[in-house]
């Protein structure tokens, strides 16, 4: 927000001089835009390292000097939209588009295949990535794998078609958590600020799966829902921001809060398939209003605003954040007789 400097939902519409936002309200996107943003004349930014824990930014800077930052669900998403508006703002110069249409069109994976899926296929224990026991610097890291593994299983399963493309992908798996350096020489190499000089295609730089993966890894059995808590009368639905419990980033989310169980669960937008990531009971829980004045302990990241905790019988803290005060009281009042 220009004013108040909170984060909020909303729905964008690209067209060819110019980005429509709208609010969202119940779900739905109302039919007049609340702004626009002018493209001729923009500098586009990404990745916008201007917020240390919001890695999925987007930064105009329109012909005025304003800036606008967004941040999107993914960084496929990201990453999709920074192309298409990039285009959009050289569309009067035909070979820069011509470029545009090349470097989207000689990358496609993204599209079609998630990362979890990679990660799935990697630690499959006939067709997966071998893993293995390895030495640097006197130092000895078990069930690890080297970059250049790395990027030649990439190649031989078909999820790149070159060891650039393998490298871009194995750094986005890197960035998003399901793999992690280990040993000084790839920990090193994550300094770098361009993604495809943080991960190293190389016998001698090494990985391994990232600790909040090992679980799900070692067991291959996905998050499972009671088929129960799932078949609650909806009471509300909607687009909220939520804070991840482990790298305590902000990403939108859709919730469905249910009765008769009373349950509240929340979905990834950007995935085509109606099963949550996540969901808890309501029975038990607390939730509260967070002032808006600074950032409540708990809280990562420059965000502010119509914030609210809810608190779970386990005592699980979850950080939400509506688009306005009455979208947050409207939450509030919806949950607590649940709870």
């Amino acid at each position: 927000g220009h004013i108040v400097r909170n984060w909020k939902v909303r729905w964008f519409v690209l067209l060819q001089d110019k980005l429509l936002y709208y609010k969202i309200e119940g779900g739905k996107k109302e039919p007049s835009p609340k702004g626009r943003i002018l493209l001729d004349g923009c500098t586009i930014t990404c990745p916008c390292l201007e917020y240390e824990n919001r890695p999925l930014l987007i930064k105009l800077k329109t012909k005025t000097n304003t800036d606008y930052f967004l941040e999107c669900c993914s960084r496929e998403e990201r990453d999709s939209w920074a192309l298409d508006i990039t285009g959009a703002i050289h569309a009067g110069h035909p070979v820069q588009v011509q470029e545009l249409h090349r470097m989207k069109n000689s990358f496609k994976l993204l599209e079609n295949i998630s990362l979890h899926h990679i990660v799935e296929r990697m630690s499959d224990s006939s067709t997966g990535i071998k893993l293995t026991h390895n030495l640097e610097q006197g130092n000895r890291y078990k069930e690890t794998f080297t970059g250049s593994a790395l990027v030649d299983w990439l190649i031989s399963n078909s999820f790149a078609v070159s060891r650039f493309e393998a490298v871009t992908l194995a750094s986005m798996l890197m960035d998003e958590n399901f793999i992690k350096p280990v040993g000084a020489r790839s920990t090193e190499a994550t300094r770098y600020s361009d993604l495809s000089e943080q991960f190293l295609d190389d016998s001698t730089a090494l990985y391994m799966f990232a600790e909040s993966n090992k679980k799900n890894i070692s067991s291959k059995e996905e998050l499972q829902f009671n088929i129960s808590e799932l078949s609650g009368t909806i009471v509300k639905q909607g687009f909220l921001v939520k804070q991840g419990h482990k790298r305590k980033n902000w990403k939108v989310r859709r919730f469905v809060l249910r009765a008769d169980p009373a349950f509240l669960h929340y979905y990834d937008p950007t995935k085509e398939e109606n099963r949550p990531v996540g969901g808890f009971s309501l029975r038990g829980c607390l939730v509260s209003a967070l002032e808006d004045n600074g950032v409540p302990a708990g809280v990562k990241g420059n965000v502010q605003g119509n914030l609210f905790k809810i608190i779970t019988k386990n005592d699980i803290h979850y950080y939400i954040q509506a688009s306005s005060k009455a979208e947050r009281a409207q939450w509030i009042e919806a949950i607590k007789p649940l709870t």
